[in-house]
């Protein structure tokens, strides 16, 4: 059986609420996370609902991503897709307004998944958390994200990294080219558990209410707060292509 496995990065140009459902937690309506890491993601299914749904319905469509759910025991689309896990995610800075965070433990995800990077260890960052040589978050020898302030050192390896997701993850056209610009001057690789500390705190938490149509006053109980990711957050998810498992839509992984 042909297969191919491919990288399906995702930049969230607006605030995304990939959620869960009610929890018992203080707010109503969290986003999807990671059960050990409790990084943001987005399930799999949604991501293959979303590219679905982008598609016209056709003999190629139902080939790619399987039949309607009352025929869906007839066979199984040619394509998987994985959980979408953050890569890049943003943090107010001090200086350049914000910066694109990651940590070892996400880049060497990546890595592994066939990305064209190599990923730091946490031993690269004892002295401090690495920056590019062209940061525009740094002043002197230190970033301050949110209200604390951390050492660091300017890396070529994160010029490297910083590169290949400019051209590889963010989409190329031209009304792009400020972000890519961006990425290579505001990447910033943070210790694993500071990185953690951003990704379970800084998501963005909205109030919402529900009006009564006639009186435009809060309806009673119609008050629930919503968890979301916040604008330019850098996922991927893994994309695994196989020749069609139909009999009668034959079709290749190429």
């Amino acid at each position: 059986m042909t297969m191919q496995t491919h990288l399906l990065f995702m930049y969230t140009e607006s605030s995304l609420h990939a959620g869960t459902g009610s929890t018992v937690s203080v707010v109503d309506l969290p986003i999807q996370r990671e059960r050990t890491t409790q990084y943001p993601i987005v399930q799999g299914s949604g991501v293959k609902g979303a590219l679905r749904s982008s598609v016209p319905v056709s003999n190629e469509s139902v080939a790619v991503f399987g039949p309607d759910t009352d025929k869906a025991a007839e066979f199984a689309g040619a394509v998987s897709v994985g959980d979408a896990h953050v890569v890049l995610f943003p943090v107010r800075s001090l200086n350049g307004v914000f910066a694109y965070a990651t940590c070892p433990q996400v880049l060497a995800r990546l890595q592994r998944d066939g990305a064209g990077i190599v990923a730091p260890t946490e031993d690269d960052l004892k002295k401090g958390a690495l920056v590019t040589t062209s940061s525009a978050i740094a002043v002197k020898d230190s970033v301050v994200l949110e209200e604390f302030s951390f050492n660091v050192l300017a890396n070529n390896g994160v010029d490297t990294i910083a590169g290949w997701l400019a051209a590889n993850a963010l989409p190329a056209g031209v009304e792009y080219q400020f972000w890519r610009d961006k990425l290579l001057k505001s990447l910033i690789i943070l210790p694993d558990n500071d990185f953690r500390d951003f990704a379970v705190s800084s998501t963005e938490i909205t109030t919402h209410v529900r009006l009564q149509p006639d009186t435009k006053t809060v309806a009673t109980g119609a008050l629930w707060t919503q968890e979301a990711l916040p604008a330019d957050t850098l996922l991927v998810s893994r994309v695994v292509a196989r020749t069609t498992r139909s009999e009668k839509l034959k079709m290749s992984a190429d």
